[in-house]
């Protein structure tokens, strides 16, 4: 709305005056001592001006509060294709880039995927080169209630499961800011389902589109369970709550000790992120549960005592440090398991002590490099296989006691929700009984996606 300008309000008013004060009086009206005297008319106008010029005044304020309002309704102003955007939560995956959804009703459908290909040494996962699907999924997510939300996760396809391998992820209902009852923006909320294990933080950016890398750390330690979770965040600080099952995928636990873990985070700058994380496994029936939901360097956390041993477990401690500098992110987590279980021929106790340390440097424009150090080390031995053998190292009878990892790849993102990726990643080790483990380096080149 265009205002009304004040120069040009002046001079009308001066013309006024000025054309007032020159006129005659009449001829044929003879002055009088009752008749108003020139002062007097002159004295009125002034009155009159003033009136005016404040109710012009007025008019103007009115007229600029409009202009205000207008621009704050265009500045918040949505498009009518627009779709929400997903509820903010402290424990969601964080993405490189956010993926575009699509909204049919009320339901906001999304995804990402990958395809690879997947090539390394005699003893490894791919000696024989694969191409492959490497990951799909479908995610959904929709309103219930008032910050009341059902997620949805869909597998196609998974690394660690050749082939199509259509099964649930993550599903779960997710009550948000509940602590907004008692004051308090998103110190409570929680979810029940299947969720995430939230232990330590690569598995916040295990996806493809999300790590930089191809590959994972040695240890790669992730999971999904039933169970239910609170999380929330006061001030510099957050944290995660679980209590789940505790067994892998079976549709009954057959133990009432359940699985405990809890994470602790700390944002002292901008730049820095600071984490602890401990959980434990809770008791495993070694006869009808198997193994643990826990993934542990491509294969299960199981037991490893003789067929007499009817319970075990494993109680884990971690901590993570992330470090963003322009154009460079430093990550570095270690940590240690401690495995125990009641096999009666044999003291089976041993602990496995880790680390990883990852740096990621912004290239020219798109180019990322990205570099991964892991080690760990248990000098008894337990079943890690890394980018080995998964069934010689991971499910079979040979145990790793120590275990090097190096990765190193380039990626070019060309848009937020396409990469490409190449990597090669060297490793090398001792099984228990001083073995060395070698010729399991892996190349592997992949294009990931989100939809």
């Amino acid at each position: 709305m265009e205002r009304f300008p004040r120069n040009k309000t002046r001079l009308a008013i001066g013309f006024f005056l000025i054309s007032a004060a020159a006129l005659p009086l009449r001829a044929d009206e003879p002055a009088s001592s009752s008749a108003p005297s020139i002062a007097e008319q002159l004295q009125q106008l002034r009155e009159q001006n003033a009136a005016l010029q404040e109710q012009l005044r007025s008019q103007q304020r009115v007229i600029e509060d409009l202009g205000k309002r207008v621009e704050q309704l265009q500045s918040t102003a949505t498009p009518d294709h627009a779709t929400p955007a997903k509820h903010e939560s402290v424990d969601v995956e964080s993405s490189a880039a956010a993926l575009t959804k699509a909204t049919v009703g009320r339901i906001h459908l999304s995804g990402d995927g990958s395809v690879a290909v997947f090539s390394s040494q005699s003893h490894g996962q791919f000696a024989n080169t694969d191409f492959r699907v490497d990951e799909a999924r479908i995610l959904l997510e929709a309103p219930v209630w008032t910050d009341v939300y059902v997620y949805s996760e869909l597998l196609l396809y998974q690394r660690e499961e050749p082939g199509l391998s259509l099964h649930a992820g993550e599903f779960y209902l997710d009550a948000e800011n509940l602590s907004k009852r008692w004051g308090q923006d998103r110190q409570l909320n929680l979810r029940a389902g299947r969720v995430n294990i939230p232990f330590g933080e690569e598995y916040l950016h295990r996806h493809a589109l999300e790590n930089p890398l191809i590959s994972h750390s040695l240890i790669d330690l992730w999971g999904v369970n039933e169970g239910i979770e609170a999380y929330g965040s006061q001030g510099k600080f957050s944290y995660v709550l679980a209590v789940q099952n505790g067994p892998v995928d079976l549709a009954d636990d057959f133990t009432r000790d359940k699985m405990v873990t809890g994470r602790l985070s700390y944002d002292p700058a901008s730049w820095l992120h600071l984490s602890g994380s401990a959980s434990r496994t809770g008791s495993i029936d070694f006869k009808r549960e198997k193994f643990s939901a826990y993934w542990i360097g491509s294969g299960f956390i199981r037991s490893i005592g003789s067929p007499a041993t009817t319970r075990f477990q494993a109680d884990l401690l971690q901590g993570d440090v992330q470090v963003r500098l322009p154009g460079t992110t430093l990550t570095t987590a270690g940590g240690v398991l401690a495995y125990s279980d009641t096999d009666p021929a044999a003291n089976n106790d041993r602990q496995i002590t880790y680390y990883s340390v990852e740096a990621v440097q912004s290239l020219y424009e798109g180019f990322h490099a990205a570099a991964r150090w892991s080690q760990m080390f248990s000098p008894e031995g337990y079943p890690v296989a890394g980018v080995g053998n998964a069934g010689e190292f991971a499910f079979g009878p040979k145990l790793t006691s120590e275990l090097h990892l190096l990765s190193l790849g380039i990626g070019y993102r060309w848009s937020p929700q396409l990469v490409f990726k190449v990597e090669y990643s060297l490793e090398s080790g001792r099984t228990v009984d001083h073995r060395k483990r070698d010729h399991e380096n892996l190349f592997s080149a992949t294009a990931a996606f989100g939809f």
